[in-house]
């Protein structure tokens, strides 16, 4: 049986999103969210928005290895920008 090989950049990476999940858990129980129009194009919620970043971490993961041959760091530092953007401005 194979198993899949875990790196480094993998492990953090499903960390911070089940460490986000966590802290948006408790913040939602702390601050009810209330739907805000951003830069997005429809009124979300915080919950909205954190998913809408986490699939565009996912592409922005497949465009990175699609176009360059670079570490995935650089991805996941561009991946943490994008979703930091859409919590706070989508």
């Amino acid at each position: 049986m194979d198993w899949m090989a875990w790196t480094a950049p993998t492990a953090i990476f499903f960390v911070c999103i089940a460490l986000m999940l966590a802290g948006m858990t408790v913040w939602e129980l702390v601050s009810p969210t209330v739907e805000a129009k951003g830069f997005l194009p429809m009124r979300t919620t915080r919950g909205d928005r954190l998913f809408i970043g986490l699939l565009g971490s996912a592409f922005l993961h497949l465009g990175w290895l699609a176009a360059t041959d670079l570490s995935l760091w650089g991805a996941s530092a561009v991946s943490l920008l994008w979703v930091a953007a859409v919590i706070r401005f989508g």
